[in-house]
């Protein structure tokens, strides 16, 4: 055996015992600190705004007559159809104008054509033929500013004999400022729950480590159904209707540092609540 051999093993033990001290004291060198004690707190709230902007929808249509469906509709009654749809919405319009409501409201939608299935007369073998006609239709919308108008615009549309009225949105014309509270309320929570907290735990808020919003201010404006055939709403009038409350939702996630004798010592979140 070669006398050096032994001196060479304890070399190279040396070295690699001095690599892993080395290693160790690095590591715990950069080891993150400590994390600070800290109080977490999520928050919801919601305010209720009254509406005061009010979308109501409506349609127009003309049909051609209904013939057998191996036939063609003639394109003359066609244009006949279209001539009387434009002829009702134009009076449409006008009635719209004559009650004070201001041209860039009126929203008029495009022309829809489309076929339509009916009931035709029974054979004498009893059998039911199915006849097609053709429906031209117009959509219409009428935006107001001032809600008390919507009885108004009601009976006028009934009176210009609309087919159908699809219902009524209401909204907010200053959303923004609706939401904006909404967010505020559910921090003041937040404050009040953390202050709370901190009371009770015996330790004092530090400064804010982390605000989010858990869920951004939800609004949905509120439809009123109303859906009803002109034929079948006789001298009815919407003047009794209640536009009822828009609610909007906010929630937040809110994080102080804590401090004081009761927090020495604790690392991490001494706290939570949720709602």
């Amino acid at each position: 055996m070669n006398p050096a051999t032994p001196h060479l093993r304890r070399l190279r033990y040396g070295v690699l015992g001095s690599a892993l001290l080395a290693l160790l004291v690095t590591s715990t060198a950069h080891a993150a600190p400590p994390t600070p004690p800290s109080l977490h707190v999520q928050a919801q709230s919601w305010v209720e705004v009254e509406p005061d902007k009010a979308t109501l929808s409506a349609r127009l249509w003309e049909n051609t007559p209904a013939v057998s469906t191996l036939e063609d509709t003639d394109s003359g009654e066609l244009s006949d159809a279209r001539e009387r749809l434009e002829n009702r919405a134009s009076e449409l319009i006008k009635a719209m104008e004559e009650i004070g409501i201001e041209q860039r409201a009126i929203n008029a939608g495009s022309l829809n054509v489309y076929p339509e299935h009916v009931a035709g007369p029974r054979n004498d073998d009893g059998e039911q033929e199915t006849l097609m006609r053709t429906r031209l239709e117009r959509p219409f919308s009428i935006e107001l500013t001032d809600i008390g108008q919507l009885g108004e615009v009601f009976d006028a549309m009934i009176s210009a004999g609309v087919n159908t009225l699809d219902g009524v949105q209401f909204d907010l014309q200053d959303r923004d400022a609706a939401t904006d509270e909404a967010l505020t309320k559910a921090l003041e929570k937040a404050r009040h729950k953390a202050d709370l907290m901190a009371s009770t735990l015996g330790v004092r808020l530090g400064q804010v480590q982390r605000i989010e919003e858990a869920q951004a201010p939800i609004f949905q404006p509120r439809m009123m159904a109303m859906r009803a055939e002109s034929d079948a709403m006789g001298s009815g009038s919407a003047s009794d209707y209640r536009p009822g409350t828009i609610r909007i939702d906010a929630e937040v996630n809110v994080e102080w540092a804590i401090r004081g004798q009761d927090a020495q010592g604790r690392p991490g979140r001494v706290a939570e609540a949720q709602e």
